[in-house]
């Protein structure tokens, strides 16, 4: 099978993202970044989840700021128009349990607030008192390239099919393809298609906002509510995938080079209600 036959063949699902490339300049006041002190209104409560870390201790701990996203700014290089034209995204993940996101459990470990209000009341926020130092994000602002995505082929043959499934060498020109827009190493971007290390994803958010665990594999259902699930699992798109963020003297990694992925259903997203957002850790 051909090259040119599977690039028309991914093209067909071809999505916008919109990848971060991360630089050591300063953020200016309002500015998209990862990590730092965030802007956030005078009335904003921190979040805070009651999880347990990794030496076993169960806590009520400060989520981490992890990232702003300055609509406005972001605009310009969302092709698709998506995202709000106005205010400011933040998202919020509890680095001290880490959760995988696979159990109604783990709801509250990870945020995404929407502020569309007045951006001159925006101020930069200090952190709880109580957030662990090592679970501070150092700033970093980025620049931003606006790229046509393709899904990763497990996604493609998950919920489109494919004709060339048993082609391995048709597989691995597909999936070079997929990286050959964007081939950085790290890899964080809104919208378009995660780059998955592991299993789809989407079936697991759709499990998952219905009350199932899915930490040991697809949960026992009727087969009537998993044909429902299956279907509903296509509303589910990517909003915002981070990669290890690293410096000369931190890192921030998930798991063993994992990445953490930020879903949304699509109807959510066109409505901008961000409560219902689920996360999910995947790592080698």
């Amino acid at each position: 099978m051909d090259k040119e036959y599977i690039e028309n063949f991914a093209r067909q699902y071809a999505k916008n993202a919109v990848f971060l490339k991360l630089t050591d300049k300063k953020a200016e006041p309002l500015q998209t970044k990862i990590g730092g002190k965030p802007d956030l209104p005078p009335d904003f409560e921190w979040y805070y989840y009651e999880g347990e870390d990794f030496n076993g201790v169960t806590e009520n701990r400060p989520l981490s700021f992890i990232a702003q996203i300055n609509c406005a700014e972001i605009k310009p290089y969302d092709k698709d128009d998506l995202l709000p034209d106005t205010g400011m995204l933040y998202f919020f993940y509890e680095l001290g349990t880490m959760t995988w996101g696979y159990s109604p459990e783990d709801k509250g470990s990870a945020r995404v607030f929407y502020y569309d209000g007045d951006l001159s009341l925006l101020k930069q926020t200090d952190f709880p008192e109580t957030l662990d130092k090592d679970y501070i994000i150092p700033e970093k602002t980025p620049e931003f390239v606006s790229i046509s995505d393709v899904p990763d082929y497990s996604e493609v043959y998950e919920f489109y099919g494919t004709d060339f499934h048993d082609d391995d060498d048709a597989v691995d020109i597909y999936q070079e393809l997929r990286e050959s827009e964007f081939s950085d190493e790290i890899r964080i971007k809104l919208l378009g298609y995660a780059d998955l290390i592991q299993n789809t994803i989407q079936c697991e958010c759709e499990y998952v906002s219905r009350g199932y665990d899915y930490g040991n594999g697809v949960p026992d259902t009727s087969e009537e509510e998993k044909a429902d699930i299956e279907k509903k699992a296509a509303d589910w798109i990517l909003l915002f995938q981070l990669d290890t963020i690293e410096t000369d003297d931190y890192e921030l990694m998930f798991g063993d080079c994992g990445r953490i992925y930020f879903f949304i259903r699509k109807k959510d997203l066109a409505e901008r209600n961000f409560d219902n957002v689920q996360l999910i850790l995947q790592c080698c």
